[in-house]
């Protein structure tokens, strides 16, 4: 599809340009009102006050009749912040009327009010009254319409809403994900997910760009949050291109922008071999990928699940490097392994401080902690590289340490860990 076709970048308040000549002083006055007001609608006292004072009435009144995209933006907006309080947004689907509307907003190809409509969408479908917005958006037109925005806009903003929106479709109460989520899978939602990935991808690579930070987030959480469902977690496990994205991921050099996607591309990547377990051989292969992963456990210090999941994957590298590893992938690793000796030391003295163990459940259902197995896996592979007949002879310096001198110490480390 040609560029200009489609969604283009945002128009921020300083450069948005009327092409009408001269607009009259109640759109400058509707303009100028309606900016307090979306400010003020904030506020829940503010808001119970102006749904008293019919705003709703008044604003679905302007959505149907108004040609002027800056005053539907404003409307969208307001009723945007009416809906984050629970009692405002039960008024909302309540307004005869209003919701069809709202849904409607999605056919225009203004790239602020589509920002805002979504906005209001993604709210609705995660409150109470969640079932009454999706029979509105649960038709063919509205659904191709939310795919169509997401393959065709180019503005950051809008990229980030429309994900948005189908995260909360995937993430909804269950009587809203019944009647939308069927529906969009038979859209193939993985594989639009996966063009929105590799497009952001290229673009990180690139050049890391702060307001894309979010978007990457979010299409990596829609995907975790498919993997956990049994009825559909195949269709992104079998992936290859979903791995090999994820891979390139982990294995960037500088992770600390995007640290919460890496963290998040890991718990998924947990999730994927658990169904596909002959990823894990071909994951094996890249030392590069084993090295990445390491390097995601500062970011994820607070997040005991993360860690379980990092765990488990390195834990299953690991089993594979110790049956198959050739002469050189060997020698990489244990220097990989041997350089960890800070990390293994911290999560040593966190198990040791009480945390909870990092558990998680093993074919038959019980629960195993992932982390003593990987400490077992790193014992055995450095025990193997310090009694094999060359292992002496790969003397490396690694952080001003002989190899030898830290494989000795975290060895002493995972023997603690096991006891």
């Amino acid at each position: 599809m040609d560029s200009t076709e489609r969604l283009g970048e945002l128009e921020g308040p300083d450069q948005k340009i009327d092409d009408q000549q001269g607009r009259s002083k109640v759109e400058d006055t509707w303009e100028e009102c309606g900016c307090v007001l979306w400010d003020l609608a904030a506020g829940e006292d503010h808001a119970q006050f102006m749904i008293q004072n019919l705003i709703l009435e008044v604003l679905l009144a302007n959505l149907v009749v108004s040609q002027s995209s800056r005053i539907t933006e404003i409307s969208l907006g307001i009723i945007g912040n009416l809906a984050c309080h629970e009692a405002t947004r039960k008024q909302i689907a309540s307004t005869n009327g209003l919701v069809k509307v709202i849904v409607e907003q999605l056919l225009l190809d203004d790239v602020p009010c589509l920002c805002e409509a979504c906005r209001v969408l993604t709210l609705c479908l995660q409150g109470c009254e969640g079932a009454v917005w999706a029979e509105a958006l649960q038709t063919e037109q509205m659904l191709s319409r939310i795919f169509w925005i997401s393959e065709n806009a180019l503005n950051p903003q809008l990229i980030e809403k429309i994900v948005g929106l189908l995260l909360a479709i995937i993430e909804s109460p269950q009587e809203v994900a019944a009647t939308l989520l069927p529906r969009i899978m038979e859209l193939n939602l993985p594989n639009l997910l996966i063009k929105l990935l590799a497009f952001e991808m290229s673009k990180l690579k690139e050049e890391q760009l702060p307001e894309r930070y979010p978007v990457l987030d979010l299409i990596l959480r829609a995907f975790e949050a498919i993997s956990t469902m049994d009825k559909y977690s195949s269709e992104i496990c079998l992936h290859k291109e979903l791995m090999e994205q994820l891979k390139e991921l982990i294995e960037l050099p500088d992770k600390l922008e995007v640290s919460t996607s890496c963290v998040t591309a890991a718990v998924l990547i947990a999730n994927m071999i658990t169904e596909a377990t002959d990823l894990v051989s071909e994951l094996s292969m890249d030392v590069d990928f084993l090295q990445g992963l390491f390097d995601i456990f500062p970011f994820a210090s607070d997040d005991v699940e993360a860690q379980s999941a990092i765990w488990s994957v390195i834990a299953r590298i690991l089993t594979v490097h110790e049956s198959q590893m050739n002469s050189s992938n060997f020698n990489i690793v244990v220097s990989i392994l041997a350089s960890k000796l800070d990390l293994i030391e911290d999560e040593l003295l966190a198990h040791t401080l009480g945390h909870e163990g990092q558990n998680t459940e093993n074919a038959s259902g019980t629960k195993v902690d992932v982390r003593l197995i990987a400490m077992k896996k790193i014992s055995d592979i450095l025990t193997r590289w310090k009694f094999s007949d060359d292992g002496e002879k790969n003397t490396s310096s690694i952080n001003d340490c002989s190899i030898n001198e830290n494989v000795d110490k975290v060895l002493d480390l995972c023997q603690k860990a096991m006891r």
